[in-house]
């Protein structure tokens, strides 16, 4: 059994979780074929994730032509299925944000897949976030490819509902993981009842270079971390509007922003505004081991989300013995205690946020240490990569079993791809 992963952007920075449950899938004995629609080679700093990268085929490497000649080279092949597909190309299209343009795009990648799965013997497809990666999966699937399932992270998917589709790709799919109970909720909302049974919760996960990372005593030195992308949803600027208030209250202390995004140039510019620069550093994108480092050297880790799935910086720092601080959103109250492992505040609420922060630098190391080690055994116990891979491995099985006893009933000339059609000759 081969399983393909498709990702919009793989290997990614922020991705790190992706990386951890396809080793979880392949020591399962699962062989994983992974495919990437773009690349984003540039920002890698991990050496974990540049090996990914030698092993991941990346779609828009074949170039316009390359698609264009995989489109027509189905289009000829499989005129019946190209039609069918294209008709659902054009109904999707219609009704998205990005236009009938951009899906005839995701429908060329389609084409394109549709070759280089056959070649590597796909069974399943998997793909991560309910947005294009799936779009371009369901699409092969109506050209005859392999089944396909998608994991839905949140919060975009939940945001455009309507303009993704997301109910007709839940309906399609042999099955939909969502990573929280909140996202399962979520799914329950726009699907039909009789889909329900399909979408099943699988948490993303750690593994052990945080798992079995021995215990490291709380630092005194107040010195707290957020680990995230800069980006609007993460609420970093929130974030030093509470470092200021405390910075006025007289507090000594040092946030460490570990991290890239679209708005590094904005929080610079408030640091330098508020007078924020010996309380304030940006560290930019780091390794997993970096990481490790910042959240050991810090109290707590802090994250002000307005927007989330379930952020995975959590999970990290919990399992490293660090007590976070976060908020009221989407996955998050499943995964931190409030007064157990740490605190949560109202997204939005900079009073909340300050007096949460200035509890965790004046609270005692013992009680953080406490704390901490309370959420290092809720990770331990709900969020270890390698056990929730083994819970996606069984769906990938029952899947082709089922996908294979239905292929009894299907005509030959409906299989997706044969062999002789070179789609894929040519790697990214």
């Amino acid at each position: 059994m081969t399983i393909a992963y498709l990702i919009n952007q793989y290997p990614k920075v922020s991705h790190s979780f992706i990386r951890r449950e396809i080793a979880g899938v392949e020591a399962c004995g699962i062989r994983v074929a992974r495919f990437s629609i773009r690349s984003c080679s540039t920002e890698l700093v991990d050496e974990a994730d540049k090996l990914e990268l030698e092993q991941t085929r990346v779609v828009l490497g074949r170039g316009m032509v390359g698609l264009l000649f995989g489109l027509l080279s189905v289009a000829v092949t499989k005129p019946i299925r190209f039609l069918q597909t294209l008709w659902l190309m054009l109904r999707l299209g219609w009704c998205s944000e990005q236009g009938v343009l951009r899906y005839l795009a995701y429908l060329a990648e389609a084409c394109v897949l549709l070759g280089w799965f056959a070649d590597s013997g796909v069974t399943h497809v998997h793909a991560h976030f309910g947005t294009n990666s799936t779009t371009v999966a369901m699409l092969c699937r109506a050209l005859g490819g392999p089944p396909y399932s998608f994991t839905v992270h949140g919060p975009e998917e939940f945001d455009k509902v309507k303009a993704l589709a997301l109910a007709e790709k839940v309906e399609r799919a042999a099955f939909v993981v969502t990573v929280s109970s909140f996202g399962k909720s979520q799914l329950y909302r726009w699907c039909a009842p009789k889909q329900w049974s399909k979408i099943h919760v699988i948490h993303c996960g750690v593994d052990d270079g945080f798992l079995a990372q021995p215990p490291v005593a709380v630092p005194a030195e107040p010195r707290l971390v957020c680990v995230g992308r800069l980006c609007e949803q993460k609420g970093q600027l929130l974030l030093l509007e509470a470092v200021h208030q405390l910075a006025t209250e007289g507090l000594r202390f040092k946030l460490v922003l570990v991290g890239d995004g679209p708005l590094r140039a904005e929080i610079k510019a408030l640091i330098a505004r508020l007078g924020l620069q010996e309380y304030v550093e940006i560290i930019g994108w780091a390794s997993n081991s970096e990481v490790r480092q910042h959240i050991l050297a810090s109290r707590v880790m802090v994250l002000p989300s307005f927007a989330e799935g379930l952020p995975v910086g959590l999970m990290e720092a919990l399992a490293l013995g660090r007590p976070v601080i976060s908020t009221y959103v989407a996955g998050i109250p499943e995964l931190v205690k409030p007064g157990v492992c740490g605190w949560l505040v109202p997204p939005g609420s900079v009073e909340a946020l300050t007096a949460a922060m200035r509890a965790a630098l004046q609270l005692p190391v013992e009680q953080l240490e406490q704390m901490g080690r309370a959420g290092a055994e809720q990770i331990a116990q709900r969020h270890d990569a390698a056990v929730e891979a083994s819970k996606l491995v069984a769906l990938f099985q029952s899947s082709v079993e089922n996908s294979q006893n239905q292929a009894i009933e299907i005509p030959p000339d409906v299989n997706y791809a044969p062999a002789s059609i070179p789609l894929g000759a040519t790697d990214a």
